[in-house]
C-alpha cells in the first residue's frame, strides 16, 4: 500500500532519513517497521514564516517495495544505417533531439560550431584571463549550449509542452544528481554538467548518431522549397575545409545567440520575425545579506542551500523582473564575439561562492526597435548588438564590464568605487545611464526600488549593477506550422527551441528538440 503525504521539517530533520520515516510514521500512525520505503517526490523551502521550514512531499510505502525507476540508456536502438536528420546546435534542443530520433530508429547528425566541452573550457580560460574571444568557442557556443556554464538551471514551466520528468529522468541516467527529481527549484550545476554532457554524447555516439564539432553551418541546400543538406564549414585552426552533408530534414537548434544563422535566412529570404525580448543589467549582493533577509537570520544553517529571490513587475507599460538567479554564483563574460559586453551568471552545485548574482531586465518590442527599422527582421538583433557595442566602448574596450553601484544608480550618482565582484575581466565604474537607453534605465530604477521595499536590505550600496544582460531570448523567431513544426516556407526544415523562439531554458528546449524529432518521423 501506498501514501502520499506532506511533511513539514525544519531544515535539519529534512536532511535525515531517519527522522523524515518516523515522522512520516507518526503522521499515519504506523510502526516504523512497517513502513518499507519513503520517497520524496518534491522538496521545496518554506520562509514566509521567521523559522524557515523545509516541505517534503512523500510517497510513504506500507509493507510494499517501491516501483520507482529511473531512466535506463539501454532503450536505445542501433541506427549506423538509417536515414540520417541533420542538427543544427548540441546544445540541450539538440542532444535531446538526437537521443529521441535514436529511439525513434533515426540517424542524427549534429553539427556544432564550437568545442567539445573540454576543449571548450580552455576557450572559456582565455577570455578570463587573455580577454580573447573565440567567435566559435564560448560561453553560448560549444557542446550543451549556452547552458552548460550558466549554472544548469532545470525549473521549467513548460510542463504543458511535453513530459518533464522524462528529460529529468534522463539527466538522471547520464550522471545527474537524483535531487532534480524532486526539488523545486532543480539545478545540475556548472562544474557538474560538463560530465553530463559528455555521457549524452556517448550515448548518441555508442547507437550510430555523430557528433561534428568544429563545423559552422554556412548554406542551406533547398530544391523545390524542400531541404536537401547543408553547406558547412570545419575549423581547424587558421584553416577551414567547405563541404555538403545530404539529408531532407534539419533541426534547426542554434540556441538565442547565432546572429550570423539569423543573417543566412534573411540573406536566403526565408521568413523570419523580429521577436520582443528583455535587456537590462546583472546585480550582484553578498550573497550573506540575501541569506540573512531571506531566512530571517544572520547567519545561514548549515542545512540550508544559499538563498535565492524572485522579482516580478510592471513599470511604464514594461515587464521588469529577476531572471538567472544565482545564489552562490559568479558572473560570465559571455560574449561571442570581439566588441561586446554580454553578462550572465552561473553556480557551481554548492552554490558556495560568496556573490548572489541576477539578471534584472525589462522587456522591450519592436517600438524600441525603430531606429533599426531598415534592417527589416533583424531590427531587435541589431538593437540589441547595437547595445553591446556601446558598452564594450564605455567600459574601456578591454573586455571589462561597466558597472555602478546600485543606490547611485538609482540615484543618478557615479561610483567613486565599486564592491568587489565576481567578474573575472574586472569592471569599470561607469554611468549606466550613457550604456542603457533611456525607457531601459528609467524602468530599472522605478522597478528596483519596488524590489527594495519588498525585500527590506535588497536596495544597498553594497550591491553592484553590471552591464549588460542582453542575452535572455532570441531576438528573432523563425516561423513554424503548428502542427508539422516546419517552415511554412521550406518543407523539411525544423525551427528549433530557443534560437528560433519557442524555448527559454534547459528543459524547455529538450522537449522542444523532442517534439520536432516526433514530427521528423511522422513525415517519414
Amino acid at each position: 500500500m501506498k501514501q502520499n503525504i506532506e511533511l513539514v521539517l525544519l531544515p535539519e530533520e529534512a536532511s535525515n532519513e531517519l527522522l523524515i520515516k518516523e515522522q512520516a510514521a507518526r503522521q499515519l500512525k504506523l510502526t516504523i517497521a512497517s513502513i518499507t520505503s519513503v520517497n520524496i517526490t518534491k522538496r521545496s523551502i518554506d520562509a514566509r514564516s521567521r523559522q524557515v521550514k523545509i516541505r517534503l512531499l512523500v510517497d510513504v510505502f506500507i509493507n510494499e517495495t517501491s516501483p520507482y525507476a529511473i531512466f535506463h540508456k539501454e532503450q536505445y536502438k542501433d541506427v549506423h544505417n538509417m536515414p540520417p536528420v541533420l542538427i543544427i546546435g548540441a546544445g540541450p534542443a539538440g542532444l535531446f533531439a538526437a537521443l529521441r530520433l535514436i529511439e525513434l530508429g533515426l540517424k542524427p547528425i549534429i553539427v556544432e560550431r564550437g568545442k567539445d566541452v573540454r576543449q571548450r573550457r580552455r576557450d572559456l580560460a582565455l577570455i578570463n584571463k587573455n580577454r580573447f574571444i573565440n567567435p566559435n568557442s564560448n560561453y553560448c557556443f560549444g557542446e550543451g549550449g549556452a547552458g552548460t556554464y550558466s549554472d544548469g538551471k532545470l525549473y521549467t514551466r513548460s510542463t504543458k509542452r511535453g513530459d518533464v520528468n522524462r528529460i529529468l529522468n534522463i539527466l538522471v541516467a547520464h550522471g545527474a544528481s537524483r535531487d532534480i527529481l524532486i526539488d523545486a527549484h532543480p539545478h545540475i550545476g556548472t562544474n557538474k554538467l560538463p560530465a553530463v554532457v559528455m555521457e549524452l554524447r556517448e550515448t548518441i555516439l555508442e547507437a550510430g548518431g555523430e557528433i561534428l564539432f568544429n563545423t559552422l553551418l554556412t548554406n542551406f541546400i533547398i530544391h523545390n522549397n524542400s531541404i536537401q543538406g547543408i553547406l558547412v564549414k570545419t575549423i581547424n585552426g587558421n584553416s577551414s575545409t567547405e563541404y555538403s552533408i545530404k539529408a531532407q530534414a534539419v533541426i534547426l537548434a542554434t540556441g538565442h545567440s547565432a546572429g550570423d544563422v539569423y543573417e543566412l535566412l534573411n540573406s536566403k529570404n526565408i521568413l523570419i520575425h523580429p521577436k520582443p525580448f528583455a535587456l537590462g543589467v546583472r546585480i550582484e549582493h553578498p550573497q550573506a545579506l540575501i541569506d540573512s533577509i531571506q531566512y530571517h537570520c544572520d547567519t545561514r544553517s548549515a542545512f540550508l542551500p544559499a538563498a535565492a529571490y524572485n522579482f516580478a513587475s510592471q513599470t511604464n507599460g514594461r515587464g521588469v523582473y529577476s531572471f538567472c538567479m544565482c545564489p552562490g554564483g559568479i558572473i560570465a563574460p559571455c560574449a561571442t564575439d570581439a566588441g561586446e559586453i554580454v553578462v550572465n551568471g552561473w553556480s557551481p552545485s554548492k552554490r558556495n561562492n560568496p556573490f548572489a548574482n541576477s539578471g534584472i531586465v525589462v522587456s522591450v518590442d519592436e517600438n524600441d526597435f525603430k531606429n533599426y527599422k531598415n534592417h527589416g527582421a533583424l531590427c531587435g538583433l541589431k538593437y540589441r548588438q547595437g547595445i553591446e557595442q556601446k558598452a564594450f566602448i564605455a567600459a574601456g574596450s578591454n573586455l571589462k564590464a561597466p558597472a555602478q553601484r546600485m543606490m547611485d544608480f538609482i540615484d543618478h550618482k557615479f561610483s567613486r568605487s565599486l564592491p568587489d565582484t565576481s567578474y573575472i575581466p574586472g569592471v569599470q565604474s561607469v554611468l549606466l545611464d550613457e550604456v542603457l537607453p533611456e525607457t531601459i534605465a528609467d524602468s530599472l530604477r522605478i522597478a528596483l526600488k519596488e524590489f527594495g521595499k519588498k525585500m527590506k536590505g535588497y536596495a544597498t550600496n553594497d550591491a553592484v549593477l553590471v552591464g549588460v544582460e542582453s542575452r535572455t531570448s532570441s531576438p528573432v523567431r523563425i516561423p513554424r506550422d503548428a502542427e508539422s513544426l516546419q517552415h511554412p516556407q521550406v518543407n523539411g526544415l525544423y525551427p528549433c527551441a530557443e534560437g528560433a523562439g519557442y524555448a527559454g531554458g534547459i528543459i524547455s528546449a529538450a522537449i522542444d528538440g523532442e517534439r520536432c524529432a516526433n514530427s521528423i518521423k511522422n513525415s517519414y
